[in-house]
């Protein structure tokens, strides 16, 4: 069973990660991605690193056995549990995690933040990796527009000039119209209409 949080837009972006990993046909595994320079299971390794990396700053415990930035490739366990133990570590770090505090510790910059902007980075990173998945394997995008709207103030308040030139998130594409699901996906760096 997976750890449920106070976090509520965590909790959704968490089960859009694991439900579309859930997705994913057999022979899809090397199919390339919005990420051009890894297939989907780098992808895969690198939300679940990431997920891993947020449970560790705020545990103090094991962090990801791999650099989340430069995935293997080869998954030490099935892609179904490799998800599951990621998204369940950051879950129960952040159900330790006051409502109100102001400093928690992430693995971005500059790695102390609120607890509502730090879960909603942590929920972003989970859910737009989602996306990238998602597209990558032909199944319907799982970004909706309230889900957008939620962690688009998280992506503003998070998404610096540094991590852009550090490769975690592209250089932000101009918006074309008001959808919110194109826009927070055009301020990560990704096209919204990107196909394999």
């Amino acid at each position: 069973m997976n750890q449920k949080t106070e976090w509520t837009v965590l909790n959704e972006a968490h089960e859009m990660l694991r439900s579309t990993v859930r997705g994913v046909p057999a022979d899809a595994w090397t199919n390339p991605t919005p990420c051009s320079e890894w297939n989907v299971t780098q992808v895969l390794q690198h939300a679940a690193g990431d997920q891993l990396g947020y449970a560790a700053f705020i545990t103090g415990g094991p962090g990801p056995e791999e650099d989340s930035f430069s995935p293997s490739g080869t998954l030490g366990d099935t892609p179904e549990a490799t998800v599951d133990h990621a998204t369940r570590a950051a879950a129960e770090a952040w159900a330790t995690v006051p409502a109100d505090a102001q400093e928690v510790g992430v693995p971005i910059p500059p790695h102390k933040m609120s607890a509502e902007i730090g879960a909603g980075a942590c929920a972003l990173d989970a859910a737009v990796h989602a996306w990238d998945i998602a597209v990558a394997t032909g199944q319907p995008s799982p970004l909706t527009a309230d889900m957008a709207r939620a962690l688009m103030p998280a992506a503003k308040a998070t998404i610096t000039d540094m991590l852009r030139q550090y490769g975690v998130y592209a250089a932000p594409l101009e918006t074309t119209g008001d959808d919110p699901v194109e826009a927070l996906l055009r301020y990560t760096g990704r096209n919204p209409a990107w196909t394999p």
